[in-house]
């Protein structure tokens, strides 16, 4: 079984929250704060896990397994600043 602060589970973590919202996408603080919830940690910790919830979306999105949004539109995970979203690749 894959330890609950490892990157597999924060990955996992990821696709399962952008799976359960079809057609939509995720604020990286939604990724954070489940993670920070599995870890069993307090409330204001999911702040701590901001970049490596930003290592691990780009790594899934150079995968093909999310996308990374910017003003609703897909970016390139390398080279991406600001707001951010998350979700599922489109199907084009």
């Amino acid at each position: 079984m894959t330890p609950p602060d490892s990157p597999p589970a924060l990955a996992a973590i990821i696709a399962e929250l952008c799976a359960s919202a079809p057609g939509r996408t995720i604020c990286p603080t939604d990724a954070a704060k489940a993670f920070a919830d599995a870890l069993g940690e307090d409330e204001l910790a999911w702040r701590s896990h901001l970049s490596a919830v930003r290592r691990t979306a780009v790594r899934l999105a150079l995968e093909g397994r999310l996308a990374i949004y910017r003003k609703g539109k897909v970016v390139d995970p390398t080279d991406f600043r600001g707001v951010y979203r998350l979700g599922a690749p489109s199907a084009e």
